[in-house]
């Protein structure tokens, strides 16, 4: 169809010339934005509208932002969501098709091998090692006193979550190594967002981008130091209890399949990869954010004092820490670790009054759900309050995604919190934070939400106070 006087002219795809030819002029733009943070590139009105459409490049996407809505995607719709393939393709060269990439029968048999490795009385058992992890932190910070100075405390947690990671999933394994493993972490992840971009914007896989021969190096590091620990431990000839050797032993409860050596590479990867770096995401916000609150401190620090037994002798005493758990929700609201759900439809989907078509991008952005207007009184606000168990009972369960919904729920979510916990009653008593800048660093989207330029603190021991 061609229209001269009003410029409806249209692509064979039937988008009007002028909407393409501007679509066009706008792309560096919208490169450079997605490249900066994808959360930029949201319109407006995910932060005050139920459902919002947008359409660029010919493709539409529908970001969900009702609870009401993200339930029925989430939950009712479940069967007809697939993975987006730029999220594939990000994440795809490292984590292969392990349970957090993979879809359909494949994740649902990883998901059932993998369940029962996390459930609370498994948790509870891992309480001790988290404990020595934070001690150990806890001590060398001490030792280096005052010649600590000034550090990002990213990477410091890092350290500490990884410790964890060692301890609970590959214990033993000393060959593992956290700082060469941390930084092909980062080296990969500093390269998606360039990865996710080109994908969006329909970009062949093959584009060059920068970055892109480091990240596979990287990827090939990852699988290769991870393969290296499964073959070790096969070679002990004996599983051991943490989370490898339960990988070893699993079978999926309804088929009896053990996993293949492929998908415990997978499923180690991820579990090692996203556990770490999203509960140290999570720790290095909870401090700038208690640095900024001294009274909410307080009341944290009085909680942690009031425990009768340490967590490391006693593995129910996190469970003790009920204000503390309020401050960690409160901050996973505001710098939720995974910020953003992504799906395609692979059938027709009703929310409301639109419809979802069958190939469409679906997206529930729940860092822009955690600030909603609809939702949150004053939501940039830091209250932990509104998880006081009466205003938390009262909201909407799907107002609140820190670790998603649905079948896909974050299978590690008990094992994040309990972690948080301990690690914080560990350091919280010993040390204050005193944040390098007043303003608090602005959070950038790298599939993980992070600090932009880290999180540079003095760390200061309390008893030189």
């Amino acid at each position: 169809m061609t229209s001269v006087g009003t410029f409806r002219v249209c692509e064979p795809g039937g988008i009007p010339f002028r909407e393409a030819f501007a679509e066009a002029i706008a792309l560096p733009s919208v490169l450079a934005t997605m490249l900066r943070s994808l959360i930029e590139a949201w319109p407006d009105d995910v932060y005050s509208q139920p459902l919002v459409t947008t359409r660029f490049l010919g493709s539409r996407t529908t970001y969900v932002c009702d609870p009401r809505h993200i339930h029925s995607l989430l939950v009712d719709h479940a069967g007809a969501l697939e993975r987006e393939s730029f999220m594939l393709r990000a994440l795809g060269p490292a984590l292969g098709s392990g349970i957090l990439t993979a879809d359909g029968s494949h994740w649902r048999g990883q998901r059932r091998t993998s369940a029962p490795m996390f459930r609370p009385d498994r948790v509870r058992g891992f309480v001790p090692v988290i404990a020595q992890a934070a001690q150990d932190t806890r001590e060398r910070w001490l030792r280096e006193g005052s010649a600590f100075g000034e550090r990002d405390i990213l990477p410091e947690m890092m350290r500490t979550t990884f410790d964890v990671i060692v301890a609970t999933m590959v214990s033993g394994d000393s060959q593992l190594k956290v700082e060469p493993f941390g930084r092909a972490i980062d080296t990969y992840l500093g390269q998606t967002t360039w990865k996710i971009a080109l994908g969006m914007l329909n970009a062949p896989d093959w584009t060059p981008h920068p970055g892109a021969r480091a990240g596979a190096a990287a990827a090939r590091y990852l699988r290769s130091e991870v393969a290296r620990t499964v073959a070790r431990r096969r070679e002990r000839g004996e599983p051991g209890t943490d989370l490898l050797g339960l990988l070893l032993q699993a079978q999926d409860p309804e088929t009896g399949q053990a996993l293949s050596d492929e998908s415990l590479v997978d499923n180690l990867l991820t579990f090692v990869a996203a556990g770490h770096e999203t509960t140290a995401l999570a720790l290095t916000w909870t401090l700038r954010m208690l640095a900024e609150h001294p009274q909410i401190e307080q009341r944290v620090l009085a909680e942690i004092s009031g425990l009768d037994q340490d967590p490391a002798v006693d593995p129910d005493a996190a469970d003790r820490l009920a204000y503390t758990r309020q401050v960690v929700l409160e901050v996973l609201r505001l710098y939720p670790p995974a910020p953003l759900i992504v799906r395609r439809a692979t059938a027709d989907i009703r929310l409301g009054d639109r419809i979802v078509r069958a190939g469409e991008s679906v997206h529930v952005p729940i860092y822009a759900v955690h600030r909603h207007e609809l939702l949150w009184n004053r939501p940039q606000m830091f209250d932990p309050d509104r998880f006081a168990p009466g205003a938390a009972a009262s909201r909407d369960r799907y107002a609140f995604l820190p670790f998603g919904a649905g079948p896909r729920v974050c299978i590690g979510m008990g094992l994040a919190l309990t972690e948080c916990l301990v690690i914080l009653a560990t350091l919280l008593p010993a040390f204050r934070f005193v944040p390098a800048k007043a303003e608090m660093p602005p959070s950038q989207f790298r599939v993980t939400l992070r600090p932009k330029g880290g999180m540079p603190m003095k760390i200061v021991p309390r008893h030189a106070l």
